[in-house]
Order: structure tokens, then sequence, then C-alpha cells
């Protein structure tokens, strides 16, 4: 498999996982407006706190991010996943903010 290969392979993977931690996200968010809290609320929410610390560790960057480095000298903020270049660059700020606004309604509505 040659480079471009493989780093097409990382992008697919990187855009999935990306995926599923959105749709976790606006689980989140859902659960905390509709005031529907479940143990899937919680596990969505331990996934998403799993994955900050993941991010954490790496130094605010996703691991497949540095793999994928390997193979691209791109400065393009997306050249490691399938996203507009602008949501690639404000990714972390977008959903981190949307993840705190849900996380806060279902503390409060929790408790």
């Amino acid at each position: 498999m040659n480079e471009s290969s493989k780093l097409k392979v990382i992008k697919w993977i990187h855009t999935l996982i990306w995926l599923f931690f959105v749709v976790l996200i606006f689980y989140i968010l859902y659960s905390g407006i509709k005031n529907k809290i479940t143990l899937f609320t919680w596990i969505a929410i331990a996934f998403i706190v799993g994955e900050g610390l993941v991010l954490l560790i790496f130094k605010m960057f996703c691991p497949l991010t540095i793999w994928a480095r390997k193979y691209s000298d791109s400065q393009k903020d997306n050249f490691d996943i399938y996203l507009p270049n602008w949501l690639a660059k404000y990714n972390k700020i977008i959903f981190t903010t949307i993840f705190l606004i849900g996380l806060v309604l279902v503390l409060i509505r929790y408790f």
C-alpha cells in the first residue's frame, strides 16, 4: 500500500471515529434538553471524557493525526480527516462547547 492509500485509510478511520463522538456529544445534549437521562447518557459522557484524556496525553492532538502526519506534509487542518477545513480547524472549540452545554444540562436535571 502506498503512502497516499495509507493516508486515505487513516482519514476514513479518523472521520468515522469523529462521527461516533459527534453522535455521542449530540446525544448528551439531547438527553439534557429532553431530560431523558439514561445509562447510555452516562456511558456517552464517559466516552467523551476518555477522549478528552487521550487528547491531553497527546498534547491536544488526536493520535490518528500524529499517525497521518507520517504520510503528509500538508499544513491544512483537514489533511487527516474528511471534514471541511474550517470545521477541522475549530472542531475542538465547537464540540467541546456543545459537550459542556449538554453536560451542564444533564447535571442540572439529574441533581
